[in-house]
């Protein structure tokens, strides 16, 4: 859904979207990280975690879930 979304934005050429997609995803990870060091530290006692262990974690989550932003028919 969201990546149809993003390839009728970008006129139909889906190489149009790439930067689009990977900006969104730093987003995700940087909020990712925010909350984790605002939330794990205090309820947890947990340590902070850097940009690029966000993003493992972040992965390795939609490798173990399954999780697609592409949707397929």
């Amino acid at each position: 859904m969201i990546m149809t979304s993003m390839l009728a934005m970008a006129g139909g050429d889906w190489w149009e979207a790439i930067p689009l997609v990977i900006a969104i995803f730093f987003v995700m990870v940087f909020v990712f990280q925010l909350l984790w060091n605002t939330t794990m530290p205090q309820v947890f006692k947990l340590g902070k975690i850097t940009f690029w262990q966000a993003f493992r974690l972040l992965l390795l989550a939609s490798i173990i879930f399954g999780g697609s932003w592409v949707h397929r028919n």
